[in-house]
Order: structure tokens, then sequence, then C-alpha cells
């Protein structure tokens, strides 16, 4: 299973932007300066165009890059049960010497079949280069032991290509030999100092043999966290002084060894050294002008024992070296007949290397390589697109585009506009632009302040008009509170005037109802009054034809019935006036019927009216009620406004 090679090396979230891992970067677009959310410069990787070289891991102080491997896919793999065969680089003993034998104790425990060191491969490489070398007379080529040169190459100077040595990198080498001599069939493991070795595993030159790159940092981190040591283990097949390849100018040594040293190879080392080397020369190396057997090119300035993927702590030292060297010496052994004795010949040393690999097919451990460069090309910008793109960074004169500070990342000042171009970078990158642009805001804040001091004594004038201003109406505040108070003391005071009307006409009401009440006993009295007059107009009636009889008898009694006239013409006389007086009663009381009628009568409306009086003044008085109210508000309002108006004067 592959990785996601655009996610070999990645930027965290640690990053700053401080541009670091841009200078040391020899792949144009490689890394890209872009702004976060946050509006944060920040440098991200693009995959495709990253040759995993680790310059910028060794260039950056906040620990903004990771790299990716396969140690956890390494270990859940054996956890699985799946058959394993362990290529181990010679630069691991070198970084280990105390712990490696342990360390492949423990990987054998859990399930590793079979350990091979990739030292037996680099034998196998320095075989097939010195046999290339003479069959095909090839000279001036470069080595490509290193995947990150080879990357590079293919990127960026496809025009080097061909002077590519065009035979497999030591581990590839011991892959081949695994499953064509020893027949293994297993998935392979790299246990390795370097993350660029996964490109080289996943190109076409990779076959797909080895499935997983195991760095030297993370294998050890995953080991000690879990104690995975055991019984000393070491590699299984015998190898010679391709053991001292990880070193600087391991391969060139080799060569020496079986060619003498009056052959004259190229050795260039270091991640920016190395790459500006083959950009400055690669016209004459690929017209083949060069002296020189070959070109030893490393990534690494101290070679694999110091590769991108080992610990940190590591680098630090010379304890690697000193190993190696150790290695180295032990290499050289003195036994007969040997192709790595000290005591023979380069030209006896060699006849005896050709004849250990001599099954060996040199085609089987041969490559090819892969023109990679449309993938990572960038366009320069022409005069048109320069100028606006020099504008657009506020450099408007020629010292201003030479400055070549180099803050943005770039080594000058026309590489960061070619970057902008191709949106590698950004003009906020470029500290000349922000320079420019805080001048500008300078002199934008001085006018400001001149602006500003120009208004402050018109704001001054204002301010003393507004101070005024909030006095007045402080003082009609005093009095528009004093007259709210007022009318709120009249208010509450016509309240309670209009609830005692109210109480009061709540009296009058109940005494015209009870006037009412008599006016009808009156009235009943009254006609009470008619009924006796009638009967006393009728006892006059009767008496006086009583009276009429009496008369009537008494003059026919002649004398005697005088006396008797006289009583009966009284009794006639008081009967008149009986009746008369009756009938002057009636017409008394029928005015007084009528006058209590029309008593009566305006009682009632007058008992409307002081209904609606009544009700009107209830009404009057909660509308009273209500405008208390409001009034009590706004008074506290106007208080509330007062206090504001005060604290603004003072």
């Amino acid at each position: 299973m592959k990785a996601d090679l655009l996610e070999l090396v990645k930027t965290n979230n640690l990053c700053v932007g401080c541009n670091k891992c841009i200078s040391v970067c020899s792949c144009v677009g490689a890394t890209i300066a872009n702004e976060n959310e946050e509006g944060q410069n920040i440098i991200d990787v693009d995959g495709s165009k990253c040759i995993a070289c680790g310059a910028c891991f060794d260039a950056c102080e906040h620990n903004a890059r990771e790299y990716a491997d396969d140690t956890e896919a390494f270990f859940e793999a054996l956890k699985r049960g799946e058959k394993i065969t362990l290529l181990i680089a010679p630069a691991f003993p070198a970084n280990y010497p105390l712990e490696y034998e342990t360390v492949l104790g423990g990987l054998k425990e859990m399930g590793v079949r079979r350990m091979i060191s990739v030292s037996f491969g680099a034998d196998i490489t320095t075989w097939a280069y010195l046999n290339y070398i003479e069959k095909y007379d090839f000279k001036g080529g470069i080595s490509q032991p290193c995947p990150a040169v080879v990357s590079y190459i293919e990127r960026y100077i496809p025009e080097l290509i061909p002077k590519l040595f065009p035979v497999q990198s030591p581990v590839m080498c011991a892959a081949i030999y695994i499953r064509k001599v020893l027949g293994i069939t297993d998935r392979l493991a790299f246990i390795s100092p370097c993350i660029a070795k996964k490109l080289e595993m996943e190109s076409e030159r990779g076959h797909g043999m080895i499935s997983y790159n195991v760095t030297f940092e993370h294998l050890m981190k995953y080991v000690r966290e879990r104690h995975i040591f055991g019984p000393s283990c070491k590699d299984e097949i015998e190898y010679g002084l391709g053991a001292v390849y990880p070193m600087p100018g391991g391969l060139k040594e080799n060569v020496y060894w079986f060619l003498g040293e009056d052959v004259l190879i190229r050795q260039v080392e270091g991640e920016k050294h190395m790459y500006r080397y083959l950009e400055n020369n690669k016209d004459r190396i690929a017209e083949g002008k060069t002296p020189y057997l070959f070109i030893d090119a490393l990534n690494c300035s101290e070679g694999c024992i110091y590769g991108t993927a080992i610990e940190p702590e590591k680098s630090g030292t010379d304890d690697n070296l000193a190993e190696i060297m150790r290695i180295r010496a032990a290499s050289k052994n003195d036994r007969p007949g040997h192709a790595w004795s000290r005591r023979l010949s380069p030209k006896k040393r060699l006849k005896q290397l050709n004849r250990h690999f001599a099954k060996l097919d040199l085609n089987d451990y041969l490559c090819t390589y892969k023109d990679c460069s449309k993938e990572c090309a960038y366009e320069l910008p022409d005069s048109s697109q320069l100028e606006a793109i020099y504008l657009d960074m506020k450099k408007t004169t020629k010292s201003s585009r030479e400055i070549n500070c180099s803050c943005c990342g770039y080594s000058t000042c026309y590489d960061m506009a070619v970057a902008i171009h191709n949106g590698f970078n950004h003009r906020q990158n470029c500290i000349h632009y922000i320079k420019t642009e805080v001048e500008v805001e300078k002199d934008r804040a001085v006018e400001l302040t001149a602006e500003v001091e120009r208004e402050r004594d018109t704001l001054s004038e204002q301010q003393n008009r507004i101070v005024a201003a909030v006095s007045d109406i402080n003082m009609q505040f005093e009095s528009v509170n004093q007259a709210v108070s007022d009318m709120a003391a009249g208010n509450n005071s016509s309240a309670e005037e209009c609830t005692d009307i109210s109480n009061r006409m709540a009296d009058v009401t109940d005494f015209c109802r009870q006037l009412s009440d008599t006016m009808q006993k009156v009235n009943a009295f009254v006609h009470e009054l008619t009924d006796n007059n009638k009967e006393i107009v009728s006892i006059a009636s009767q008496t006086n034809l009583l009276a009429l009889n009496a008369s009537i008898e008494a003059a026919r009694a002649g004398a005697a019935g005088r006396g008797f006239a006289v009583v009966a013409d009284e009794i006639n006389h008081l009967a008149t006036s009986s009746g008369e007086t009756a009938s002057r009663s009636n017409v008394a009381q029928g005015r007084i019927v009528s006058a209590i009628e029309e008593i009566m009568a305006e009682t009632d409306h007058l008992l409307k009216v002081i209904g609606e009086v009544s009700q009107r003044t209830e009404s009057l008085a909660a509308v009273t009620e209500e405008i208390a109210a409001s009034a009590e508000m706004i008074t506290v309002s106007s208080n509330q406004v007062k206090a504001r108006l005060q604290e603004l004067l003072s």
C-alpha cells in the first residue's frame, strides 16, 4: 500500500511563517507562502515538487515540519502475522552500536523472519558501477544512491537524467538479490535513515519491492515506548566495504579500493551546496566536459549516518562518524584472497569482487529514470508582467528592485517576483512592501495628527458651547422638574378632591332617593285627603238636603217650627260652607299633586345628572391618578437626564 507522497513532508500548526524553510529549499515551488484564516504567514509544502531533502527540518527552529513514514503500518503488519523480511541500513549500527542488536532481537520476537544488511546490497552496487563503467565507458556520470539527488534531477534538471548512473541503489540491489537469488517472497521493510527513500520505493524503478520505510527516529521512539527489545540478533549475510557507504564519500572510497586513488572522483555533499553545484555545472556535466570518472553526490552533508530521519540529538555529536570509522577499519580485513583484503592490490581486489558476484546479471541491477519536470515547471514573467509585479510590490525604482535582502526567503527580488508570478508567494511577505506600507500609514498618521490639532480648537469651542447648552438644559430641567412636581402635587390634590366630590355626590344621590320616597308618601296622603274631601262634599250635600227638608217641615210647623228652622238654616249654612271648603281643598290638593309630580320628575332628572356627574368624577379621579403616575415617571426620567447632564458637565 502506497502512502500519499503529497503528505510525505508537511507543515504543522507551529509554523510562524519566518521564511527560513524557503531560504534553504532548493526546489522552486516546493515551499509555498500562504496566509491562514487569521492572516498569518505560513509556509506549506507541495509534495509534487518536494524531494524530501530535509533542509527545512534543519532550518526550522519551531518544529513546524513533520514527515510521514511506514513505522506504524509496519508494526500493524507484524501484529497481523504478515511475513516480513527486514533490510537494515548500514547507518543503523553506526547510530545505535549498543542497542541495534537488542532492537533486532525484539523485532525477531514480534515475527520478523529474516534480517539482511543493506551493506551487502552496497557491495553489489559497487560491483555494478564498476562493471557498467567498463562495459559502456560511462564517464562523468552522477551517482544515484541518494534518492533526494535523483528526485531533484528528475524534477528540476531533466537534462542530466542521461548522466545518472542507471544502477540501482544499495537497498534496491539488496531487494533484487533477495527476490532473484534467495527467492524470498516476504514483504520487505527497510530500517532507514532517510525520509526520501519512500520516493524511491514508490517510483517505477522501485518496482514495489519494498513495502515499508521504517525510519530510525520513528522506530526507536516506538520500540522504546513499548519496550520492544529482545536477545541480541544480527544480520545474516556477510558484506564488505559496503558498510561505509553511509559516510561522506563512501561510494568514492569503495571505487578507490578497487581502482586505486589515481581515478578522479568529485565528491559533493550538502542540501544547498550540492544542488547549487549541479545547477551551476549542468551544461558541462550534460555535455561530458567534466574530468571526473563520476560525481559522488549526496544530499546530506555528513552522509547517511546523519540522514534526514535520524534522531535530532544524534546530529550534534561525532559519535556516529566515529562508529562508522571503526566499522570501516573492520571491513578492510586481512583475509588472503578476499575482495576487501588490505594485502591485495586494487586490481586483484576488483578481480576478487567480480569473482564474488560472477553469478549476478548486471542487467538485473540496472534501472531507468522518469522525467518529472512538467510537474515542477514554472513560468518566468515577461517584462510587462514583471513590471506589474514590481509596481504592486511598491518597487518603483531600480534600487528598490535590487535590495535582495532575502527576508522573503529568496536570494533576490527577482526570484521573489517570479515566485509571486507563479503563486508560490505573495507581496505581503516582502519586507520592502510592508515597510513602504508602514511609511504610507505613518504619513497618513502624521496628516491625521495635524488635522486633529487643527480641529482641536474648533472642537474645544464646540465643547464649550455644548457645556453651555448642557448647563442651560440642566437649568431648564430644574424648571421642568419643579413644574412636574407642582403638577404632581396639584394633580394628587385634585385626585383627592375628585374622590371627595364623588363621595359627596353619593350622599346627594341617597338624599334624592329619600326625597323621592317621601314625596311619593306625601302624594299618597294627598290622594287620601282628596278622597276624604269627596266624602265631606257628599255629607254636606246630604246635610243641605236634610236642612232643606227641615226648613220645609219648620215652615209647615209655623211658629212652633221657627227655632228648628233657624237650626235648619244654620245647618244648611254649615253644610254649604263645608262643601265649599272641601271644594277649595280639592283645588289645592290638585295643585299640591302637580307640584309633587314635578318635584318627583325633577328628582329623577337630578338623580340621572348626579349619576353622570358621579361617573365622570370617578373617571376624572382615575385619569388624575394616571396623570399622577405619569408625572412621577416624568420626574424619574427627568432626574436621570439631569444626572447624565451633570456627568457631562463634570
